[in-house]
């Protein structure tokens, strides 16, 4: 945790009971219920309702603490909102407990979402200790990172302190602590879950996303498992962001998947896969990719090719390589104006004249000094370092001097890689008008940007168009947290883990993300890594029931974890 001036008074401590499983060095819950063991998921006081229809407990949930609940504060892991009780909660949480959800928790996160490890939080960073039980180190430095910025919610999962956890995926936030934490994480379609009651990071890449250890137990809440109708069917008029019913419908006409619960349940995984068409995007292969990982994704390709009977195709997305500086122009520049309400006057703490910091020392300060900024003070104390770069990042990027060189041009750049995924996939976006024909003759590709090592049926583009993409969730295997806090001296260093995930987040397409497991264990320290597959837009039934297949065929071959 960054060493920085903290508000008087305010109170910033785990909530953790002694019954817990909790290790507390590894820092994964800020709120926790008390004296009810988390194994144990049979209904409580605290499951009561007035609404006739709310099963009784059936799964526990772990809720990332920029997610508004009732039960606990919503801290987003901020001094700003450390004392913070939302009076409504989140619409995704109220959707959950309607479906048997018992809630544990609150999980530790980067503060406001800005971050890869969960090292940026007033209440520590969060570790992972994937032996499960090695005595508490003296030094957190020796610990894994959980990955970020939904790490806490990543090490509850892989814990079994939660059946199911809630993240933001803004750029790879679910994602990446699930590669890293061996779990399964999903991001949806963008406008799939309601917002509401999500305390914003940037309002046009924040998705709601699922880890779970099973892709089972995410696919039936999202498409429904016969008792209930999926996530996807309900649409929130309290979210802009919230796609219509009508719309709903009409994507899932488009799609396969969403009319039949069961459907595809009894074949075997194998026969699932057989037929598909994988892309492999050249692109992703990068120089910082490490060998480890890349051995794997070239492995598991090959045996889903010669066991399975999926066709591995090669694949260009050309503007990828624009996409990590396009995102960390635009997810700032929402940023800088979503947290310009954090002031202490309307909510939030307000700084007092004297200001304690971690190292115990106080130091003064007012509102009415440094010129008479009336919330100087209280922004100075109430936001930490990464906070305040992105925060000062965004300002500037929608400045008059910089808003054609920059934020315009990450715009542009959004655009294209939503073309460009749009032109590899063989199903057309429901967004946009005509089919997929009339969409291609919109969209040619221009020729000079391809690999030359991808085939082409003629002179207007590739030879095949896939279903789904596969490619490495993250660049790395998870680092120690003391290598973390040393390249986070570099900031730019520390934004790559996002380069596989943030062009899902800006085309707003679905991804999940599924252990696989590393032979030698790359250059990290354990045999683990995630492999992403990326779906068109709203073709999340069946990206859920081809990874859930994937999974289970990866076991059989002993590549899964």
């Amino acid at each position: 945790m960054s060493t920085r001036a903290r508000p008087q008074g305010l109170r910033l401590r785990h909530v953790c009971q002694p019954t817990c499983h909790q290790r507390r060095y590894l820092n994964h819950f800020i709120s926790k219920e008390a004296h009810t063991p988390i194994a144990d998921t049979s209904p409580t006081a605290a499951d009561t309702s007035p609404v006739s229809d709310v099963p009784p407990s059936t799964f526990t949930l772990a809720v990332k603490d920029n997610i508004a609940t009732t039960s606990f504060p919503t801290t987003c892991a901020s001094p700003f909102l450390a004392n913070y009780r939302s009076p409504y909660e989140a619409t995704i949480v109220s959707q959950l407990r309607a479906r048997g959800a018992r809630l544990v928790g609150t999980t530790n996160m980067d503060e406001f979402g800005m971050g890869s490890h969960s090292t940026h939080s007033v209440f520590g960073r969060v570790a992972q200790d994937p032996e499960g039980d090695i005595p508490a180190p003296a030094d957190t430095s020796s610990l894994l990172s959980a990955g970020g910025s939904s790490g806490g919610s990543a090490v509850a999962v892989a814990r079994g302190e939660a059946d199911l956890a809630l993240g933001t995926d803004t750029g790879g936030s679910v994602r990446l602590p699930a590669a890293y934490c061996s779990v399964v994480g999903f991001k949806p379609s963008y406008g799939m879950i309601s917002r509401f009651g999500v305390v914003p990071y940037a309002n046009s890449l924040d998705t709601v996303g699922f880890l779970a250890r099973e892709v089972g137990r995410i696919r039936n809440l999202i498409v429904g498992d016969g008792s209930r109708p999926g996530l996807w069917t309900e649409h929130d008029p309290r979210d802009p962001t919230s796609l219509s019913s009508a719309a709903r419908i009409r994507c899932a006409d488009s799609r396969e998947g969403y009319n039949s619960n069961t459907a595809g349940d009894s074949k075997r995984p194998a026969d699932l896969l057989r037929g598909l068409r994988v892309g492999i995007p050249l692109e992703y292969n990068i120089s910082e990719l490490d060998p480890g990982i890349r051995e794997s994704w070239a492995r598991v390709a090959a045996m889903l090719q010669s066991s399975v009977g999926v066709r591995a195709v090669p694949v260009s997305l050309p503007t990828t390589r624009h996409a990590l500086a396009a995102y960390y122009v635009i997810a700032p520049a929402e940023a800088s104006s979503n947290l310009a309400k954090y002031d202490g006057i309307r909510y939030g703490a307000r700084a007092t004249t004297t200001i304690t910091t971690e190292d115990g020392n106080t130091t003064t300060a007012s509102d009415a000094s440094e010129g008479g900024v009336l919330y100087a003070a209280s922004r100075a104390a109430g936001f930490g370092a990464e906070v305040k770069r992105r925060i000062l990042l965004g300002a500037y990027t929608l400045s008059a001097a910089a808003m054609d060189n920059y934020f315009l041009q990450a715009q542009r750049v959004r655009r294209l890689v939503r073309r460009d995924f749009d032109r590899v996939f063989a199903l057309a976006n429901p967004l946009h008008d005509g089919d997929k024909d009339q969409q291609q003759e919109e969209q040619q590709f221009d020729l000079s940007d391809l690999d030359e090592r991808i085939p082409m049926a003629d002179k207007r583009g590739p030879e095949e168009e896939v279903d789904f993409l596969l490619c490495p969730t993250a660049p790395t295997p998870p680092p120690m947290l003391g290598e973390v806090m040393e390249k986070e001296k570099n900031p730019v260093e520390a934004y790559m883990n996002d380069v596989f995930t943030v062009p899902a987040s800006l085309a707003g397409l679905p991804a999940v993300s599924v252990p696989v497991s590393v032979q030698g264990g790359g250059t990290g320290r354990r045999g683990a890594a995630g492999l992403q597959l990326i779906g068109q837009y709203w073709d999340d039934a069946r990206l859920l029931g081809v990874a859930e297949a994937l999974v289970e065929v990866l076991r059989e071959e002993g590549m899964g974890r």
